[in-house]
């Protein structure tokens, strides 16, 4: 018999969580694949949609990723025609990422993809599950967001 003490119910609930991001990030990847694409390349290509002309610091910052992860990001995506890069004329150090073509029609694709996926996947809970898993969510990372940003300070 273990004398490890049960975990507390905090503890379950941040492993559920971490498990349900593994099943999600696989399950994304899967679907992703058929377009040759990372999960992380598409988070790229997203977020260019929202604002074309994005610096690539920017872009890291939002993904979290560091910097010589984002410029071997960026680097595949030009070298697949998806992303070119652009002088920032604000700051001359800097460059900015823009979608091609390519790159739009692709983070399409991608997108139709990615949802048809999200809403399968969401549907093991009925509406008012949705909406609940919604707000519990919701109120837990802007607590946890704001206890970062407290702890920064």
């Amino acid at each position: 018999m273990s004398s490890r003490a049960s975990p507390s119910i905090a503890h379950e609930q941040h492993r559920l969580i971490h498990d349900i991001y593994v099943l999600l990030d696989d399950g994304d990847r899967r679907v992703l694949q058929s377009l040759n694409l990372s999960p992380l390349e598409f988070s790229v290509l997203e977020h260019l949609d929202v604002a074309q002309g994005r610096r690539l610091t920017d872009i890291g910052a939002e993904l979290l990723c560091v910097k010589s992860t984002i410029t071997r990001l960026v680097d595949r995506l030009e070298a697949h025609g998806l992303v070119r890069r652009t002088p920032d004329p604000a700051d001359r150090r800097a460059q900015r990422l823009l979608l091609t073509p390519g790159g739009l029609a692709l983070r399409d694709a991608a997108s139709q993809l990615h949802s048809a996926a999200v809403e399968r996947r969401m549907s093991l809970l009925d509406q008012a599950e949705q909406q609940q898993l919604r707000n519990l969510l919701a109120k837990l990372r802007t607590g946890l967001s704001d206890a970062l940003a407290t702890a920064e300070s």
